[in-house]
């Protein structure tokens, strides 16, 4: 861990000015993973989409920011858990989630060079989402005029091929674990009402939330050849 934080601390200061960025769109679906519906990792219910901006420091790793807006929605009727079918509720939610962190590529990827590159790769880093407050009350699910934030990790895995000099196309599949119970409504914390909040929570309390976005990105590439000791 101590030699990887010290290669990319190089990387990064000692080519400043002469790096190659990337920026663009991602577009797909998302889907929640809580406790009111299915509980599928990858089911996309609703649209997703955002821009991305990438500034690689080195052929095997980039800095990665991200801002993406999704919708998701969840039916108990669609679950495979005999007791959601039976309770049926229903729920929808929005966010909009800001992301930065550390993408590793699997194989050398480098963009100065003609010809094909393709790779693997893996992001993680940190996410601050902000989502609609809602909850149920006598199994209705209702929304209050406020919306809430939490932090979220983010865990994702995709591939992407250069389609040609400035073009590069990418899929991947992330996952976010929340620091929130209360994206599907099952556990407020905080009400505009006289209900008590033990009477409105329900599912398993010890388990926060995830969302997952699944889908594609397209990026176009800029920026000068850097320097040889990090890319060459």
């Amino acid at each position: 861990m101590k030699h990887f934080i010290v290669i990319v601390l190089l990387c990064t200061f000692g080519s400043i000015g002469a790096q190659t960025y990337e920026a663009g769109i991602f577009a797909g679906g998302a889907n929640l993973i809580g406790d009111v519906g299915r509980t599928t990792y990858i089911s996309p219910s609703d649209v997703a989409i955002g821009g991305i901006f990438k500034w690689n420091i080195a052929k095997r790793y980039a800095w990665r920011a991200s801002v993406i807006y999704a919708k998701f929605q969840a039916d108990d009727t669609k679950s495979n858990d005999p007791s959601r079918q039976q309770r049926g509720y229903q729920m929808d939610n929005s966010l909009l989630e800001a992301s930065a962190g550390l993408e590793f590529n699997f194989v050398e990827y480098n963009l100065h060079k003609m010809g094909p590159a393709f790779t693997p790769y893996l992001y993680t880093g940190i996410t601050y989402v902000r989502y609609d407050y809602n909850y149920f009350d006598a199994g209705q699910f209702l929304g209050v005029s406020q919306r809430d934030g939490a932090l979220a990790i983010p865990m994702t895995v995709g591939a992407k091929i250069r389609l040609n000099q400035f073009l590069i196309l990418g899929a991947e599949v992330g996952a976010r674990y929340t620091f929130t119970d209360n994206l599907d409504g099952s556990y407020p914390e905080k009400l505009n009402v006289s209900r008590q909040l033990d009477d409105l929570r329900f599912g398993n309390v010890f388990n926060n939330d995830w969302y997952v976005f699944s889908g594609l990105t397209l990026t176009y590439t800029f920026g000068r050849k850097p320097c040889n000791e990090c890319f060459e």
